[in-house]
């Protein structure tokens, strides 16, 4: 039997119809006030979608079948981090994340014996060095690598408050830094999951990024680009993520458009930490699994799970391997690699996307016209913005209106953390002179566990 005579069994039913029933079936209820709910975005989400309320899918270029199963690792020390390197890609890591802390490592020790031609990797140095890429971009055409560099010096100072060095600075060390790689996949980078994990709604997030990216665009030359690496953190709220994450692609396909260039929007998500937990933390396995998954739906390039003890132990065999076992369990044994284009068709998701494109695109806008990004961010309108929904987000978990689990309900009485706590999971002040307030990531359960702790 066809497509077309299977479906021609069935009555088709117009959008009124489907709400004549459901209107009958609430006995006089109203529609609105017991079927529609308005999420904290200021979306309104409604109990169904119709092809008759919706025009035209947002074109989005992806491919959710064709997506990596990445790991990051600190490189302290360049032998036990190729050791380590090279045993997660016996174990099904497919794409490594090395965070540099100094310029002065041996690249070729730090890669000895892993085939960077089947391996892309991310580098994120947290300095600012012409000679790294350069280094990055030899070895590359020498080994066929696919090499991504996290340079991001805007982003930096948005997290710390201060330049590398100074603006002048910072920037010409760009430009010279574009010219050095032409033969890098990437090397500009933009980070999402700053304003996630500060508390920042999606259109903020959205808006921001877009913001943040075309400083970049206006900064260098935009025509030397090939691909900017967005670095998302994806949350709880699993169909408004993978909207979130499409909704980044749709964005920027409309800014580089008007600059008329075609520059890659390169993906690499993980979890956010904003709502994971220290109490009951078996329950940020559950979590993390929902957001890998929508990382996944939502076309990521690279995904980097977060360990359930991400935040109270320091990096250990047991938390790596069950973090990417999720992973290797959904791309494996779940199939979500097997469909390229999942959420196509599906209104919900495509209606989201456009919501969330449009309003971020309309904040975008606004800031563009009271400046730019940079200038906001200098003037500290941003980080107003984005605390101010951080505490009408805590606001909404303080009054109970939402929860976690196992921390604002069903919570375990007889659970105790004192003496597990290799690291500080809290929110840590440390008085230095900036030349602006830095964006601060907020956890939202920190008070309560903080009360907690000192009551056990």
């Amino acid at each position: 039997m066809s497509k077309s005579s299977l479906f021609d069994n069935f009555e088709s039913f117009s959008a009124k119809a489907w709400k004549q029933k459901i209107q009958f079936e609430l006995q006089g209820n109203d529609f609105n006030e017991h079927l529609v709910w308005n999420s904290i975005e200021g979306i309104d989400v409604k109990p169904f979608y119709h092809s008759e309320s919706y025009s035209k899918a947002p074109s989005i270029q992806q491919n959710a079948s064709d997506w990596n199963i990445g790991h990051s690792i600190y490189v302290n020390s360049i032998e036990k981090s190729n050791i380590h390197a090279i045993d997660l890609i016996e174990k099904g890591v497919e794409s490594l994340h090395f965070t540099l802390p100094t310029d002065e490592i041996s690249l070729e020790k730090l890669l000895n014996n892993i085939d960077t031609s089947k391996i892309p990797i991310y580098f994120e140095p947290l300095f600012i060095s012409e000679k790294l890429v350069q280094t990055l971009n030899t070895y590359a055409v020498n080994h066929n690598a696919s090499f991504y560099i996290l340079n991001d010096p805007i982003g930096h100072l948005a997290h710390s408050g201060n330049w590398h060095k100074n603006l002048t600075s910072d920037l010409d060390h760009l430009k010279q830094i574009i010219a050095s790689g032409p033969d890098l996949k990437s090397i500009l980078s933009v980070d999402l999951g700053l304003f996630q994990n500060a508390g920042g709604s999606m259109i903020q997030q959205l808006a921001y990024t877009l913001a943040h990216a075309n400083e970049y665009l206006n900064l260098v030359d935009e025509k030397s680009l090939k691909s900017i690496v967005f670095k998302v953190s994806v949350g709880g709220n699993y169909f408004f993520e993978i909207a979130k994450l499409q909704a980044v692609r749709v964005l920027w396909q409309s800014l580089t458009k008007e600059y008329g260039v075609s520059i890659d929007c390169h993906i690499l998500t993980q979890p956010s930490r904003r709502n994971k937990t220290i109490y009951d933390y078996n329950t940020n396995m559950l979590r993390t699994t929902t957001e890998c998954m929508s990382a996944i739906l939502g076309s990521s390039d690279t995904i980097i799970n977060m360990p359930y003890d991400h935040l109270y132990h320091k990096d250990n065999e047991f938390g790596d391997r069950l973090s990417r076992n999720q992973l290797l369990i959904l791309k494996n044994e779940s199939y979500f690699d097997a469909v390229s284009n999942p959420t196509e068709g599906a209104y919900y998701i495509e209606t989201l996307t456009h919501q969330l494109a449009q309003k971020s695109l309309e904040l975008f806008k606004e800031v563009e016209r009271q400046g730019g990004y940079l200038k906001l961010l200098k003037d500290g309108l941003i980080q107003r913005k984005l605390k101010e929904h951080a505490q009408k987000e805590q606001r909404i978990y303080d009054e109970g209106h939402e929860g976690l689990l196992g921390t604002h309900f069903q919570k375990n009485a007889s659970d105790k953390m004192k003496t597990e706590l290799e690291l500080y999971p809290f929110l840590k002040q440390q008085t230095r002179k900036t030349l602006l307030e830095p964006i601060i990531p907020r956890r939202i359960s920190e008070e309560i566990e903080q009360k907690r702790l000192k009551d056990e």
